[in-house]
């Protein structure tokens, strides 16, 4: 896990030095570069250590005509590595990066179905003076790039493309992404001009000259779906057995590991799966021995504390568990600081989520093993578990059996009727799919027809919506405190099992993610397996607006930079302050308004005044 850096063309070495220094945060245990012969191509690389810790690891790596630089994990390096020692390949080293060299070596671009795990890498071949270029299967890791009047950049995140650009200036997107929050991730599109995002899943080789780049794409999660077993117990069995896997594969750490625990269903299990692993490690290095330390952020006094769920999992599992408040106070005295390096627009502050990993690091350990994935695999968003009312529709017992669980699972107080119409945005969809049903007519969305409606939903939100965007945040928040997060749901394998499931193999007997509960609840407290109450992890802003950060926001709004400001509307942004505090009894949706108003008034002092 580290950050990356290339250049291809006219750069000055002392200017590419200053870009790579940017990333310094995301590789704090080594920075290298490697220039070709006739000094036209660059590669550079921070060095964050979990594998092969001594500097045999050291990138940029080069083996007979190939240079990589590559930021990742590839957790199967040791299946893929015997597979291409039995084809007569020599190792002189224990590292995932010579694995990623030799593969292409001997299979070329092909080498990348052979690979489990997350990446962004370029490989150079200084004999075809071709640049491979590849991006992991669902954009866990990020990659920028950028044609400037000298040649091609390529980097981690923006700020380390910046110095190199012929000139910085906020992209003609940025009024788009700002207002499509959730969808710009899944673009090429973002908030600096002639920055350019390469896309998830593919792959793609840059000749020397050339002025463009035209991404193949490799993996398509549709294409891969597999035939899942007839009965559900026997669903649950190889669910565990692919989880459990992941979670195995993912152990592997030359480092100390832990876990962000939140004590929801999805990061327990995680640590339920570590807790079971840990207790048969072998000694084929198969899983970490150093992993029970797990770290959960706490917020007193506001509905976003999950401290009494974390406590059952540190408790169950024997775990040394380290808590902490997150102080708005210092909050605001380091926001400035964690928006440069989180360099992107988002509904919530990325506060609480760099100080837990901020603490993480402070404790020594640099991989955390989490849960994202989850939600988007098994539905825990709201109304999306409704979708499966529309995949048996004539089907009433079945109906209101989904009804209920999502009744039950967000305390919803309204009645089945409104329930199902709500499911459908209205009656006049209710009744344009039951008459569509009624007289055959087909369906116009090809993830329907494939998944139906409750898995076409999910597929969406995670391959399109959701999910890339959380991605995103989650390399930034752990990077800026060199910390790398692995997250077994993410595995893919386990991914296109997942999305080959049928639905009620997700919401079963009242409950969702139903499948996992079962798989995992033998595993877990009793209390864990059977929570329906879901808590998003983000920043409580009511509480911190009407509190600590009251007089900060109102002098803010006051200053003249805030309404000279070219990236917002200040007269509006200050009307919705004004009524907010107004407001005798605000809720939680007018404290995130007031943060949305404020967002780009503060990214652009914080990330964007200080790039250029």
């Amino acid at each position: 896990m580290c950050g990356i850096l290339g250049a291809i063309g006219k750069f000055s070495k002392p200017l590419f030095e200053k870009s790579l220094s940017r990333l310094a945060h995301r590789g704090p245990d080594g920075s290298e570069i490697w220039e070709s012969p006739e000094h036209q191509v660059m590669l550079g690389h921070r060095r964050l250590a979990i594998i092969e810790l001594s500097d045999l690891g050291k990138q940029p790596m080069t083996d007979l005509n190939l240079t990589i630089t590559y930021n990742g994990e590839i957790y199967n390096y040791i299946e893929v590595r015997r597979e291409l020692t039995a084809k007569g390949h020599s190792f002189r080293t224990n590292s995932d990066t010579e694995v990623i060299l030799k593969a292409y070596q001997e299979w070329g671009a092909k080498c990348l179905n052979k690979l489990n795990g997350m990446w962004a890498f370029a490989i150079w071949d200084s004999t075809s003076k071709t640049l491979f270029i590849s991006r992991d299967r669902f954009g866990v890791k990020p990659f920028f790039y950028s044609f400037t009047s000298t040649g091609f950049i390529f980097g981690s995140e923006m700020k380390a493309l910046a110095p190199m650009l012929d000139q910085v200036s906020i992209s003609p997107d940025f009024e788009w992404c700002k207002e499509n929050i959730y969808n710009y991730e899944i673009t090429e599109k973002c908030l600096i001009e002639n920055i350019k995002r390469f896309p998830a899943g593919h792959h793609a080789l840059l000749q020397f000259a050339d002025k463009n780049l035209s991404p193949i794409r490799y993996w398509n999660t549709i294409d891969h779906l597999v035939e899942v077993e007839t009965s559900y117990e026997t669903q649950v069995e190889r669910f565990r057995e692919l989880f459990f896997d992941a979670c195995k594969i993912r152990m592997r750490s030359d480092v100390k590991i832990g876990t962000a625990l939140s004590g929801g269903l999805d990061s327990s299990s995680v640590a339920a799966a570590m807790h079971q692993l840990g207790k048969a490690q072998n000694a084929e290095r198969s899983t970490q021995r150093d992993w029970q330390n797990a770290f959960v952020a706490t917020f007193p006094e506001t509905p976003l504390d999950e401290k009494i769920y974390a406590e059952e999992v540190v408790k169950s599992f024997s775990l040394n568990g380290y808590y902490f408040d997150i102080d708005p106070l210092k909050g605001l005295t380091v926001l400035q600081e964690y928006l440069w390096f989180f360099e992107e627009l988002f509904l919530t502050s990325p506060i609480p989520m760099m100080e837990i990993y901020k603490r993480i690091k402070e404790q020594g350990v640099s991989v955390s093993m989490d849960g994202h994935g989850a939600d988007e695999l098994f539905s825990g968003y709201g109304t999306m578990l409704l979708n499966a009312t529309k995949d048996d529709s004539f089907n009433i017992k079945s109906i209101r059996k989904i009804i209920s669980t999502y009744k039950g699972a967000y305390g919803i107080d309204k009645s089945d009727f409104t329930v199902w119409i709500d499911g459908f945005a209205g009656r006049k969809n209710l009744l344009k799919h039951y008459f569509s049903k009624t007289f055959n007519f087909s369906e116009d969305d090809p993830l329907v027809k494939r998944l139906g409606h409750f898995n076409a939903a999910l597929y969406k939100e995670f391959h399109f919506f959701i999910l890339p965007t959380l991605l995103r945040n989650y390399d930034r928040y752990s990077m800026a405190a060199g910390v790398e997060v692995r997250m077994p749901f993410m595995d893919y394998k386990l991914v296109s099992y997942c999305f080959s499931l049928p639905w009620s193999s997700k919401l079963r007997n009242g409950y969702t993610k139903a499948v996992l509960r079962s798989a995992m609840e033998n595993f877990l407290p009793e209390k864990i397996a059977t929570r329906k109450s879901k808590t998003g992890f983000g920043t409580p802003f009511k509480q911190w607006l009407l509190g600590p950060w009251r007089e900060y926001v109102l002098d803010t709004i006051q200053s003249l930079p805030f309404k000279n400001s070219q990236l917002m509307d200040a007269q509006k942004a200050i009307k919705t302050v004004q009524q907010f505090y107004k407001n005798p009894n605000p809720t939680w949706d007018d404290g995130n308004k007031v943060w949305e108003e404020l967002m780009p008034y503060f990214w652009e002092i914080s990330f964007f005044n200080k790039v250029k």
